[in-house]
């Protein structure tokens, strides 16, 4: 039987790699697509010589082209950290706007089934809580944060199109705050900076009061979601994000019990545009697909721990550019 072909961009990320496991676990052919602008080749690198695993490196802001049948795209390419975006904006723009522009094309031209990855951050600095699929938000587009929430807006606003106007499979996943192996230990995020802090001996830094909130899901769920989203029926945008919320202050106490280190929690001002509240409802997924998280953050934390603890001394001393602090 001929395993279905699925293309999935930013393969070399975060998500994407673990999609990229998950959908050869599926008994799929995976084509995996990124231009390394934040993604490292070293989280996909066990995949290489398999036969049902190709890889490219290519910027979806360009023309793609993939040769043969395709049964799915997987749209993950973004810098998805407020330190990536600020850092290169216009590519963040070009690659929500011009990348998802021509994967749409080519799902049409394939007649493929495609899932773009949006995010919580469409809903900007909530004045609904907690939110729902049927909240428009509140988004500063011209903000320092407007340019990668307005990229996604944006997405979605031209899947929808593609799916009412030329009937087009599609489905959008929003993405709440989402942790686990593979992150970047130091790409802005807070559960990674606070982690790596922790490993360097460095005190916390939370911005603001630490009153803010934030829900965090463990990458295992995500991914299921995804998967989840993918094989339904459902076209409108869907939440995926854990709904256990806890303040930044009780987040960092979390860390440094479970880090068994000394140090202190210090602040620094909140950066401009910076939500207040961020918690899903999932009642839709649970409905929908039939989906919640099952991984308690106790037990995803000490995994996710592990993972960080092992890497090499000159990860844990590299920022995003890779000087040294």
């Amino acid at each position: 039987m001929t395993k279905k072909r699925i293309l999935i961009t930013g393969a070399a990320g975060f998500l994407g790699s673990h999609l990229c496991d998950r959908f050869i676990a599926e008994g799929m052919h995976v084509i995996a697509m990124d231009n390394l602008i934040t993604g490292d080749k070293r989280n996909i690198e066990h995949l290489f010589g398999r036969e049902d695993f190709e890889y490219y490196h290519h910027d979806v802001s360009q023309f793609v082209h993939v040769k043969g049948e395709l049964d799915y795209i997987l749209h993950f390419a973004s810098p998805a950290s407020p330190i990536d975006y600020l850092r290169i904006p216009i590519q963040t723009l070009k690659v929500g706007s011009l990348g998802t522009h021509n994967l749409l094309g080519l799902a049409k031209a394939k007649n493929a089934r495609i899932l773009v990855a949006s995010t919580s951050e469409v809903y900007g600095d909530p004045l609904v809580h907690p939110q729902s699929e049927d909240y428009w938000g509140n988004v500063n587009p011209v903000g320092p944060r407007g340019v990668y929430d307005e990229a996604k807006r944006f997405q979605e606003a031209i899947t929808m199109a593609y799916h009412t106007y030329h009937g087009l499979e599609t489905r959008i996943a929003r993405i709440f705050n989402t942790y686990g192996p593979r992150m970047r230990l130091n790409d802005g995020r807070v559960l990674p900076a606070f982690i790596g802090q922790a490993l360097r001996g460095e005190d916390l830094t939370v911005f603001g009061d630490g009153t803010q909130t934030r829900s965090f899901c463990f990458v295992d769920d995500l991914i299921d979601g995804i998967y989840r989203l993918l094989m339904s029926d459902y076209a409108l945008p869907v939440n995926l994000g854990n709904p256990d919320e806890i303040t930044i202050n009780e987040f960092a106490e979390e860390i440094i019990r479970l880090t068994g280190t000394q140090q202190k929690i210090i602040h620094h001002p909140l950066p401009v545009d910076d939500p207040k509240q961020r918690q899903p409802d999932i009642t839709l997924a649970r409905k929908e697909l039939n989906w919640s998280p099952k991984v308690q953050r106790k037990e995803g934390l000490a995994i996710t721990y592990q993972y960080f603890s092992r890497l090499s001394k000159e990860d844990l001393y590299k920022d995003i550019e890779g000087k040294k602090f």
